[in-house]
């Protein structure tokens, strides 16, 4: 999984979403052609939309797992006493639930448009429908209609069936066809939701373009310094207790911040006009370690002032600009 996270964190660092798609492409014709074999029976359209639609959840529910806005949201959330239901945390929260997702649909919608450009998944599901209607449009002619309808379910595998062989392939043509163009529709789809959506981030952008620049370049750094840095202290304290107790010595003093300065450093980012703060870590040390201001976090948030951090600094609590 660590293994997994680094080479999804490298390509969007990269390319933005482009290596992640790029990936589950690959992964999708290597499972096609390597994995899948059409039963040729009526288990046809589960088989084929099983391999159409199930790996595409797990591709979600994966990037849901690996965004770290996700735990940040979900961490103490039902933790007793807390003020959950409240509107402006709601709202916050709905918020940040669909920056998540947008994030995380970029490889089961890439997984699902392959698929349908590929036809296989598509062909073996529609030819194991019960639906008359369709069956009946899909084999056209009237004098082959019943007995096509009836061995629709071998054509994909090309044995089993009486039918002349320009009629199976003719069906089959039509529904690689009609994948085609729904994958087509669906890439279409997807490029132009991206397209208006980070058009409209950017129109109502509170910040300037080169200041955007240096803010994603700003919270890259952090995150990777803040990774080295605690591993480095939690290294030390480490030793340092180790060999107090093998050494039986006073142990060496260490700062360690406290559990409510690591509360204020852990919430979700929310941007005021009137500060010049980059991050939460910035917000604090700015404003002074032992500032009673609330910081912002989904489960024990919450903040008296409306949560307004635009979408184009929903990179922010992911360590990296996704934009």
């Amino acid at each position: 999984m660590d293994k997994f996270k680094t080479v999804l964190d490298f390509a969007n660092k990269q390319t933005g979403f482009g290596l992640v798609a790029l990936l589950t492409a690959g992964g999708e014709q290597v499972f096609s052609s390597a994995v899948f074999k059409c039963p040729c029976s009526d288990l046809n359209f589960l088989y084929g939309m099983v391999f159409l639609l199930v790996p595409a959840l797990a591709l979600l529910l994966l990037g849901f797992i690996l965004s770290r806005k996700t735990w940040k949201l979900l961490t103490g959330v039902c933790r007793p006493g807390l003020a959950r239901c409240r509107w402006k945390s709601l709202t916050a929260g709905a918020a940040a639930l669909f920056q998540i997702s947008i994030v995380a649909m970029v490889a089961p919608s890439t997984w699902i448009a392959v698929a349908l450009l590929n036809g296989n998944y598509y062909e073996c599901a529609m030819t194991g429908t019960n639906v008359s209607a369709f069956n009946g449009l899909l084999c056209g002619a009237e004098s082959s209609r019943v007995p096509c309808q009836q061995q629709l379910h071998r054509f994909p595998c090309g044995t089993g069936s009486d039918l002349p062989k320009v009629i199976r392939d003719d069906v089959l043509l039509t529904l690689r066809a009609q994948s085609q163009i729904m994958g087509w529709l669906l890439i279409a789809s997807i490029m132009l939701s991206n397209l208006l959506l980070n058009c409209l981030a950017r129109c109502t952008s509170p910040i300037s373009y080169q200041q955007l620049k240096f803010w994603g370049a700003y919270i890259q750094e952090e995150s990777n310094l803040i990774n080295s840095y605690s591993a480095k202290h939690a290294r030390d304290l480490a030793e340092r207790n180790l060999k107090s107790f093998f050494g039986r010595i006073a142990p060496e003093d260490i700062v360690t911040p406290s559990t409510k300065d690591w509360e204020k450093i852990s919430g979700l980012y929310k941007f005021r006009t009137k500060d010049h703060y980059y991050s939460t870590l910035h917000r604090y040390v700015e404003s002074g370690q032992e500032t009673d201001n609330p910081m912002i976090r989904m489960g024990s948030t919450i903040s008296n002032e409306p949560a307004n951090t635009p979408a184009v600094l929903g990179f922010i609590d992911e360590g990296r600009m996704v934009l």
